[in-house]
């Protein structure tokens, strides 16, 4: 009977803890209602001014939960004792963390210690999206901030090289499938990306192509001239697809053309139910976006290990 009484007890106990960690749609109605169109109202801003802010907003959201899980890790700066994730090699890149910056700080006048970093940043991102035309959807909050960023761990971070066999296991010890993994692809209609990202498909591929075969040809010229071997203008490189600042399904036209840029765009078409799913999404916009905003809810869920609501997302409480 003590038994039975004890694990009732545990299972209530268990319940209650895993509402109070649970994310929820309806997370900041009462305690900071304002908190969306604040964070929408800064991301438009920040628009304005730089049109890179959305695809930034989005990478950033993205490595922020490949790492860790979306706990804001990836916002923290590095300190005398300890490299940042944010400087680590994979994320040298990044930028836009003003956008948050000054997200965080209106907030905080409004509601202090309320709303985390994570779930600012996860905000941000949707709102890139959907200011570009993209997809819209109610974003899960909840999340608390982590306190751990070692630069170290951005080694996680899935590369642009990975082929398809790579991208499986990284997305599925994240508990993200093939479908997830295809979806989430398509952020690559927003971007640019620098020459070394694709140095390895048009410089000495092989031992027997000096270019990626499955490029196409003139494709592949362009991507020479733009990035020849011996680069010498800073910042070469070249845009993720041919509409740069508007979220739409070319990107994925572009991969079926064997336009995709990076080895991990054309790999999606090695096996037969990713080049499917790339085939669906080029022909309906609207199925990409649904499957795009069904994979972000469930990317932007990856529990962290997050501790605290920062009161500046560049340091530790």
């Amino acid at each position: 009977m003590a038994l039975q009484k004890f694990l009732v007890a545990f299972a209530i106990v268990f319940v209650l803890f895993s509402c109070v960690n649970a994310l929820s749609s309806n997370y900041y109605d009462k305690t900071c209602p304002d908190a969306e169109s604040t964070i929408t109202q800064v991301v438009r801003k920040a628009m304005w001014n730089d049109k890179t802010v959305p695809a930034a907003l989005l990478r950033m959201h993205f490595h922020d939960c490949f790492v860790r899980g979306c706990d804001g890790s990836v916002l923290l700066n590095s300190t005398k004792n300890n490299q940042a994730e944010k400087d680590g090699p994979p994320n040298i890149s990044l930028h836009a963390f003003y956008v948050i910056d000054v997200a965080k700080k209106q907030i905080e006048n409004m509601c202090p210690g309320i709303v985390s970093c994570a779930d600012i940043l996860a905000l941000a991102a949707r709102d890139a999206v959907k200011l570009s035309g993209g997809p819209n959807w109610e974003v899960p909050k909840g999340r608390k901030d982590g306190r751990i960023s070692k630069a170290s761990e951005t080694q996680q971070l899935p590369p642009p090289t990975f082929n398809i066999s790579q991208l499986q296991q990284s997305f599925s010890q994240r508990g993200l499938s093939l479908d997830d993994l295809v979806a989430l692809s398509g952020g690559h209609t927003l971007g640019f990306s620098h020459c070394s990202s694709f140095q390895n498909r048009i410089h000495k591929f092989d031992k027997k192509n000096d270019v990626d075969p499955t490029l196409e040809t003139s494709f592949a010229a362009t991507l020479k001239k733009v990035c020849p071997i011996k680069n010498t203008v800073k910042n070469a490189g070249s845009t993720l697809d041919s509409t740069t600042f508007l979220f739409d399904n070319v990107y994925y036209k572009l991969v079926l053309q064997n336009k995709g840029l990076f080895s991990s765009d054309s790999t999606l078409l090695t096996n037969s139910r990713t080049k499917n799913l790339v085939s669906t999404f080029a022909n309906s916009q609207n199925e990409f976006f649904k499957a795009f905003a069904n994979s972000m809810i469930k990317m932007s869920s990856i529990s962290g290990s997050g501790q605290e609501i920062r009161r500046d997302c560049r340091f530790v409480n």
